[in-house]
């Protein structure tokens, strides 16, 4: 509490209300995905994780069905300062003792989701799964030339629209759905335009079900390449970024899915002029889509200052995606929900206001000076602060919950 008061009056000085920022904090939600618990496997009985995405490692304690994922995660939610969601891919359903298909989710298949989160007071998220299953195993769904595959997903869109309204009535927030699709070629296409015609005409068709909005929200996601379409991807960052701005949905950005160098950042105060609501996956992309732990880093740090100097916290949904099976799961969900929030509470204790005035008058040494010095003020009091007023441990000690947890239950898990 001595270091927060020093650092409080350190921020007042150049402008900045460190207890406003708290306060700001406990009002940005984090959506955590629930992959990271079992490497993307899912509760439909697959063995294999296919649609260019792959989670590498084989370390001991995954969890192997619903209740021990919940387990997981309740650990987790109890490390992690804030106000949490949890992030569910369709094939995360319970089947009760039945062989449910994709095309025949229904909302009963999620009530114990639901219940569980209610109890946990947290809200979920859904994202409809177009992988890991044997009609995407050529590589394409939604834009399948096949008319009957191309069905078959269509009616899992529509129906995980139904899921999502049904969740975010249930619990009384948006839930977001969000729609990622794997479709491309390991090699260069003779035909890049008539997969994505049929991209079109199956998301029209998906999106032109009439539901009511007021409790979900839709979105879509591009991909640059991934393990076996390295070559071409349908759903591009251009074909969805217009098809997002034509339909008045969601643009969802993963800071995993373009070029080593391209920011996600960058592109954010543009796409808001454009579309309602941006969805954001943050991940770390090391040399390709390899979905690794989220740092507290440069890149982080970008995209919150990015929103928070557009006053666009209540525009933009930020969630994770990253699946480390190397490492203590747990511990991966923690730390990189512990660095991304870290990154949000940085980008409110900006002193954005000199920063801005410098600028504006023309100064560019101020704003430069103020921007580089705001990176050694007494952060790490204020974090301690938000953790404490959060009831869970600050740095350092978190973690020996996480290893005592390791001992008593995921060893008994096996590899």
């Amino acid at each position: 509490m001595k270091g927060y008061i020093s650092a409080k009056e350190i921020f007042g000085e150049l402008g900045v209300d460190t207890d406003a920022a708290l306060e700001k904090m406990m009002h940005i939600p984090l959506s955590i995905h629930c992959w990271q618990g079992d490497d993307v496997i899912g509760f439909e009985g697959a063995t294999q994780l296919t649609g260019g995405i792959l989670a590498t490692g084989n370390y001991p304690g995954r969890a192997r069905n619903i209740e021990e994922l919940r387990a997981d995660f309740e650990l987790a939610h109890r490390l992690i300062p804030g106000t949490h969601r949890m992030n569910l891919h369709a094939m995360y359903l319970e089947q009760q003792g039945k062989k449910i298909d994709r095309n025949e989710i229904e909302p009963q298949h999620y009530e114990g989701w639901i219940d569980w989160a209610r109890s946990l007071k947290i809200a979920l998220d859904l994202n409809p799964t177009f992988f890991s299953h044997e009609k995407s195993s050529s590589g394409f769904t939604l834009s399948h030339w096949d008319p009957s595959i191309r069905k078959f997903w269509i009616e899992h869109g529509k129906r995980s629209r139904r899921v999502a309204q049904y969740m975010g009535k249930k619990i009384g927030t948006v839930c977001t759905n969000n729609f990622w699709i794997p479709d491309g070629w390991k090699d260069y296409p003779a035909d890049r335009l008539s997969p994505r015609q049929r991209l079109i005409e199956s998301l029209d068709e998906i999106f032109d079900e009439p539901l009511d909005t007021t409790y979900f929200l839709d979105g879509v996601e591009s991909k640059l390449f991934g393990i076996g379409s390295e070559a071409y991807v349908v759903g591009s960052h251009e074909f969805y970024l217009c098809y997002a701005v034509k339909r008045g949905i969601a643009l969802t950005l993963d800071s995993g899915h373009f070029h080593p160098t391209e920011q996600i950042a960058d592109k954010i105060s543009s796409i808001l002029l454009f579309v309602p609501k941006l969805i954001l996956h943050i991940s770390r992309a090391m040399r390709w889509d390899s979905d690794h732990v989220v740092l507290w880093d440069e890149n982080t740090q970008a995209i919150m200052r990015e929103i928070s100097r557009a006053h666009a916290w209540d525009k933009v949904y930020i969630a994770l995606d990253y699946f480390d099976a190397s490492i203590n799961r747990i511990a991966a969900w923690v730390l990189g929900s512990r660095n991304t929030l870290k990154a949000i509470l940085f980008s409110l204790l900006e002193p954005i206001g000199l920063i801005k005035k410098a600028e504006a008058e023309g100064n560019l040494t101020d704003r430069l000076v103020y921007q580089e010095e705001a990176k050694t003020l007494p952060f790490a009091e204020v974090w301690n602060e938000f953790c404490e007023r959060c009831g869970t441990p600050p740095d350092r000690h978190w973690m020996e919950e996480v290893r005592m947890y390791e001992r008593k239950v995921l060893s008994k898990r096996g590899g």
